[in-house]
């Protein structure tokens, strides 16, 4: 039976997404900037979703704006912050394990003429907080809360009391974690903060941007009145207002949730090294350390490629190479800061709609898969 198993890359629509949105295609498709009524309509739902997504994270309704994507949101996040903090100084911060988005932001602002210091990691793909000290030209930093390849959590809130001490701002790239575990903005410590909806049963084409009362910030861009000045273009309003319903059930269910989810991982974590030889997993062994929905593996002696494809044929969807392009199968920058092997990893994560049949059909398939693997390789394993 075929099994989605890829929840990580992208959730499947929550109902209650597809319930709001088809509503508020109808509700809400004027302009919500406009002064008549059913533009008047469409800023209600509008301005209704912000203070759901506002409550759900600890933000103010004031500080949450919605962009087209988490990377959009992310990259506003840290090149505004950097540009309004120039005469602080022109140096970033950020883990070596952060999403691509954030490092080609990052990579941006160096080739504008900044400073970045990258910042490493353990073997869970954890940095110290004490790393995140900033030199005295640092106009900010970045740090996701929950890694998106190896599901390890980071410790954001010392880090920020790090930075905070310093009078650096934070971004922590949510998109991860936000709809997964309980969020807290204030308790996080972040002064910016971005999430993707699409990562917790939302539509796709919806970023959450806060950034927080008293922190310094321009748009980067060219400026817009839409969001606050923060984010240019129409809004799609149907599609805020199903991220906020998206978000809203997500936080009644995450609690009774956790439990399964996790159960599901820990059985892969415990029965895949005796199914299958040299196979590495990856990310905190300790279950507080790491998210509850997701687990990468290595196979040595095994293509990335080629083990996807096994497990595609037989309806097995999961994430290989690098999860920010891994449609190039690029080798994975977070399990190369690791120090882990980089080639045959799997990205298992699941969601609401999955069942232990689904962590079944997985066991009994992957140790075949594997082994023709190996074979087509002329690989022995040790």
């Amino acid at each position: 039976m075929p099994a989605y198993l890829d929840h990580a890359a992208t959730a499947v629509l929550h109902p209650a997404a597809r319930t709001a949105l088809l509503a508020a295609l109808d509700d809400g498709w004027a302009d919500p900037a406009r002064l008549y009524r059913d533009a008047r309509h469409a800023r209600l739902l509008l301005d209704a979703a912000r203070e759901t997504v506002a409550a759900v994270i600890g933000a103010r309704p004031d500080e949450v704006s919605f962009a087209s994507s988490g990377t959009q949101a992310a990259q506003l996040a840290v090149l505004g912050a950097a540009q309004a903090r120039r005469r602080s100084g022109r140096r970033m911060l950020v883990s070596a394990v952060e999403h691509s988005c954030v490092l080609h932001a990052a990579q941006w602002h160096e080739d504008a003429g900044g400073t970045v210091d990258t910042v490493g990691v353990d073997r869970f793909g954890r940095v110290d907080p004490a790393d995140f000290a900033p030199p005295p030209d640092t106009a900010l930093a970045s740090l996701q809360h929950a890694n998106h390849e190896v599901a390890t959590i980071q410790p954001v809130a010392a880090a920020a009391g790090v930075l905070h001490a310093a009078g650096v701002p934070l971004h922590v790239d949510a998109a991860m974690s936000v709809g997964r575990i309980p969020v807290d903005v204030r308790a996080l410590g972040a002064d910016l903060l971005s999430a993707s909806a699409h990562k917790f049963g939302g539509p796709a084409g919806v970023g959450i941007l806060v950034v927080r009362t008293g922190c310094r910030w321009v748009n980067p861009l060219p400026a817009d009145e839409r969001e606050g000045g923060r984010v240019s273009g129409f809004p799609n309003v149907a599609a805020i207002v199903a991220t906020a319903a998206a978000l809203h059930a997500r936080a009644a269910e995450i609690t009774a949730e956790t439990p399964r989810l996790a159960g599901y991982i820990e059985r892969l974590r415990t029965r895949i090294p005796h199914l299958v030889k040299d196979v590495e997993l990856l990310g905190d062994p300790d279950a507080a350390g790491r998210l509850p929905h997701l687990l990468t593996f290595s196979c040595l002696y095994v293509d990335g490629e080629s083990l996807l494809g096994e497990l595609d044929r037989a309806g097995i969807a999961v994430s290989s190479g690098s999860s920010c392009v891994s449609d190039t199968l690029a080798p994975s920058h977070v399990l190369a800061a690791m120090g882990a092997l980089t080639q045959g990893n799997i990205r298992v994560s699941f969601g609401r709609e999955s069942s232990a049949a689904d962590v079944d059909t997985l066991l009994a398939i992957l140790p075949d898969a594997v082994a023709r693997v190996r074979e087509r390789a002329g690989a022995v394993s040790l």
